[in-house]
């Protein structure tokens, strides 16, 4: 009789993960269990087809050999020398990999060492160190791997014993009936071993209380909310488990004449009315130096100049922005009083305040206004 294909058998397709197919066999295998269907023959082999099709295809080095030859690659020895009937995993331990996955990890397994946790350092920059880059020295306050005994928890000249309770598999499982539950070992508390004789230093926790003094190098164009990872620079895990790592955190500071907005600058740059009305030439501060920005006759206030290649240094890209110079025209203040004869006389040369002529900005606003009053009306 031929047999069917293992994919069709489990349900899943050709390119199912393992996962997957772990979850359409344990439902598989719970509605066609021996116990759950007593007499029944058909639902025995049903089972039986369930569980070989399972150990194939979560097998990786069966499963290329299915995938290329198909069932002929386990007739007559031809897998490993041995073929598929020899040696294979009874039902409880099969069961064991499935609800490991749910109940936090199969009781074959022993415990990994928990990983020391991750920490955050805020570190503030200037504008100018975040635009040029800069090597700082930190100092980070941290649980490190104890000297003494070398991150084991154990007093020098003795080591940790494997646990009783869980022979050092750091959980023990739980049978009830039909399904077998993984539970963290009550003794070692999911470690596997034991701690008889405690290193004095760090009271058995393999790790104690330390200033790590850490050099950070800052690349040029970081920004506030970028962050640098050092790996391995957080905290020790106990009983000698892998460091956690270190996330420098960045934030600029407020710049007292730049705006930062991405790659790009902005200032405000103060001119004179007569500057701005006849022209000329204003000094602006670039983080690279003074450069002379040339201001066109009749400049209305806000306009906006761009230096090109005067911004900041993209840290992703290497694209560079730009400097945006907005030009503000200041009112004069504090005149005196021939200083305000001059001005009124400027005023009246002008044509008075109700000429427009020489205020392009005033015509249009009153022209608005205008308009806006006589739809009401209207």
């Amino acid at each position: 009789m031929s047999k069917r294909d293992y994919y069709e058998v489990l349900g899943v397709a050709r390119d199912a993960s393992e996962r997957d197919i772990k979850k359409a066999y344990k439902r598989l295998a719970m509605k066609f269990h021996p116990d759950r269907n007593a007499g029944d023959a058909s639902a025995a082999d049903k089972f039986k087809e369930v569980k070989e099709a399972y150990e194939i295809l979560t097998d990786s080095q069966k499963r290329a050999a299915y995938d290329q030859y198909g069932h002929a690659a386990f007739e007559q020895g031809g897998f490993g020398g041995g073929g598929f009937g020899g040696g294979g995993a009874d039902f409880g331990d099969i069961f064991g990999d499935v609800f490991g996955d749910i109940f936090g990890g199969g009781g074959r397994r022993q415990q990994r060492a928990q990983r020391g946790s991750d920490l955050r350092y805020n570190m503030e920059l200037t504008l100018e160190e975040a635009v040029r880059g800069i090597t700082k020295e930190i100092q980070v306050p941290t649980m490190a791997h104890c000297d003494t005994c070398d991150g084991s928890g154990a007093k020098k000249g003795t080591s940790a014993t494997t646990c009783g309770t869980c022979h050092g598999h750091g959980q023990v499982q739980m049978r009830q009936g039909f399904f077998a539950v993984q539970q963290t070992c009550p003794t070692c508390h999911g470690r596997g071993k034991i701690v008889k004789d405690p290193c004095n230093a760090c009271h058995g926790q393999g790790r104690t209380q330390k200033t790590k003094t850490l050099s950070v190098k800052i690349p040029a164009g970081v920004d506030t909310g970028d962050r640098i990872r050092l790996s391995g620079e957080g905290e020790a895990g106990e009983f000698g488990a892998p460091a956690g790592d270190l996330y420098v955190q960045v934030h600029v500071r407020e710049h007292h004449i730049f705006e930062r907005d991405g790659n790009n600058l902005y200032c405000e740059v103060p001119v004179s009315f007569t500057m701005a009305a006849l022209g000329g030439e204003v000094e602006v501060p670039t983080l690279d130096g003074r450069v002379n920005l040339k201001v066109p006759a009749e400049t209305q206030t806000g306009r906006m100049f761009r230096m090109r290649g005067k911004g900041v240094k993209s840290v992703r890209s290497g694209a560079v922005g730009d400097l945006m110079c907005k030009l503000v025209v200041e009112t004069p203040v504090n005149l005196s009083s021939r200083q305000k004869e001059l001005l009124r006389e400027l005023e009246e040369s002008c044509g008075g305040a109700a000429a427009t002529k020489h205020k392009p900005k005033s015509e249009g606003f009153f022209n608005g206004v205008k308009k806006f009053f006589d739809d009401l009306t209207g």
